[in-house]
């Protein structure tokens, strides 16, 4: 069973490894949403995978390093693309949420990208 809980966070970025002249290398913001996705078997007792709270618990961190902040400012995320966004965010929460399965972030409402892991 899978089951996600969703969180967005507002932020800035530029994208300093494009090509010249392209639009994402000038200073612009989005409002971003983080899907956060945990694997498990439904534990028979409880009747759920876990609870989604524990989900919003190990997201908090992450959330108060990212929201209004400028992303390239943050250790790591020098180059703020969302595939650099997604393994970022995994690699802060993997040790909290072991049966974590994926990261979604999304950037604008169409156009975003999934991470599961090495």
């Amino acid at each position: 069973m899978e089951i996600f809980r969703e969180f967005t966070f507002e932020a800035a970025h530029r994208l300093p490894r494009v090509p010249e002249g392209h639009k994402c290398a000038r200073l612009h913001g989005h409002s971003y949403k983080v899907t956060v996705h945990v694997e498990a078997p439904v534990d028979p007792k409880a009747g759920w995978v876990m609870d989604f709270g524990d989900i919003k618990q190990a997201f908090k961190p992450i959330d108060a390093q990212l929201d209004h902040y400028y992303l390239n400012d943050i250790e790591g995320l020098e180059n703020p693309t969302s595939e650099n966004l997604a393994r970022w965010i995994w690699d802060r929460m993997a040790a909290e949420l072991p049966a974590l399965s994926a990261i979604t972030v999304r950037e604008t409402c169409t156009s975003g990208c999934t991470y599961r892991g090495e």
